[in-house]
């Protein structure tokens, strides 16, 4: 456990408390299918600066894609996926050059309002129309990258996109998966060329691996059809208030 520590450069205490978060991290994204990097950064921010908590959540975020890319490839729009990507692939090195060059507190700030004001809008089921388009398509995938780039949320913008399409809960479940599945290889590229994914992010990794995969585990085993459309209120209203106790926290602690 001493040398697991060194290598992953935390506390026991610390390590304890960001095992639990990739437990529930998990559990969330295996039966919502998105909104694990959301949730670790809204509450591990309290312990880790975002720009250590990217390659984190790229980790954590490719173990639960392989678990469940298989059911996102069947029931996914291909073609509006693929489009995402392209317009994801532009904009996340955008966003990982705005991180980088924030000072810590205010990239913490930067996080929890992006991720706040996208569960928000999502709960608010606002659909903006023009999405809807080929413009739209790219637009989506653009901000998308940006927002991954500068908080790796980009799943939830995406979520918007889809929702403006009016698809049922597992289509966009799905689109959701293959897209944070796909855009993984993209934004590993420029991680590894920014100097965020180093050995010390890959240690972190590999150690929460294994906690975040039970949690997806247990997720797919909670997911039940019948009650797809109580999953993501529940998701969204819980990442709201976890990100609205961390921005609290660090602005007034």
């Amino acid at each position: 456990m001493d040398a697991l520590l060194t290598l992953t450069d935390l506390t026991g205490q610390e390590f304890v408390i960001l095992t639990v978060i990739v437990v529930v991290a998990g559990i969330v994204r295996g039966f919502s299918g998105f909104a694990l990097s959301a949730m670790v950064m809204a509450t591990g921010v309290l312990i880790l600066p975002p720009i250590q908590l990217i390659p984190i959540c790229w980790c954590l975020e490719m173990v639960a894609s392989l678990m469940m890319a298989r059911s996102g490839w069947r029931e996914a729009d291909r073609g509006i996926v693929m489009g995402l990507v392209i317009g994801s692939a532009v904009g996340v090195p955008i966003g990982l050059a705005l991180l980088t060059s924030l000072p810590v507190e205010t990239s913490k700030l930067i996080v929890l309002l992006v991720i706040i004001v996208l569960a928000v809008t999502q709960l608010a089921k606002i659909r903006l129309a023009f999405l809807a388009t080929r413009a739209g398509l790219y637009l989506s995938g653009l901000v998308a990258g940006i927002v991954t780039g500068v908080a790796h949320v980009g799943g939830m913008v995406v979520a918007l996109y889809v929702l403006s399409q009016d698809a049922t809960a597992a289509k966009m479940r799905a689109a959701l998966v293959l897209f944070l599945f796909i855009s993984m290889f993209t934004s590993l590229i420029y991680y590894v060329l920014a100097d965020v994914m180093d050995m010390q992010a890959v240690w972190r990794g590999l150690a929460f691996a294994l906690p975040t995969a039970a949690g997806v585990f247990i997720g797919q085993w909670l997911f039940t059809p019948r009650f797809a459309t109580y999953y993501r209120p529940f998701c969204l209203s819980l990442l709201c208030a976890l990100a609205g106790a961390a921005l609290v926290r660090t602005q007034f602690a």
